[in-house]
């Protein structure tokens, strides 16, 4: 009897150390899991701030519709402007670039180049920027562009992009506001 006893009791002892364990390993899986998936979830959103922005430089207002920014980027070019020529290194101290123009020794050009290959590279899979990354094509961000008026009557051109599935429901990601002039930061950083 005594020696039923102890086994039962090491097969309690067992059992209860499982349980501990789990206990302990559940939440520090589910942090771990959620520092995978909002790491790729950020990026997104950083990439879309990157689109959006490039927007808002060529249109002058940014666009709250994801089939308008992803044509943008897939199609549209952004001006840059080339400077061909320098200023010879015993004139530094006495010319500006602007009299460097005015002189000939620089000249400017503005070029257009492809907004896909310059801001993400060609390589770069951008239907898939409206997509929430784990969700398999379920889940698309929601995105928002506006004008909002500062508190010093200034008005702002916004906009927010927002994960509409968290893995943490209570841990909300999102890039720029539309109810304030946050300079189109993330609520990461």
């Amino acid at each position: 009897m005594k020696k039923l006893i102890q086994i039962g009791l090491f097969i309690v002892i067992v059992v209860l150390g499982y349980l501990l364990y789990a206990s302990i390993e559940k939440p520090i899986a589910f942090q771990k899991e959620k520092a995978r998936r909002y790491k790729k979830v950020i990026q997104n959103l950083k990439d879309i701030r990157t689109a959006e922005l490039a927007y808002k430089d060529v249109y002058g207002k940014f666009t709250g519709s994801f089939d308008s920014l992803i044509n943008f980027v897939k199609y549209d070019s952004i001006p840059v402007i080339k400077k061909v020529g320098e200023i010879p290194d015993n004139l530094l101290d006495s010319l500006t670039e602007a009299d460097a123009v005015k002189l000939g020794m620089i000249t400017r050009d503005t070029i257009k180049i492809s907004v896909l290959d310059t801001i993400f590279g060609k390589n770069y899979i951008i239907d898939s920027l409206k997509y929430v990354p784990f969700t398999h094509g379920t889940a698309i961000f929601r995105l928002g562009a506006g004008v909002i008026e500062t508190g010093s009557k200034v008005k702002v051109n916004v906009f927010e992009a927002v994960d509409t599935k968290p893995f943490d429901p209570n841990d909300t990601l999102r890039v720029g506001s539309l109810t304030e002039a946050t300079n189109n930061a993330g609520n990461w950083e």
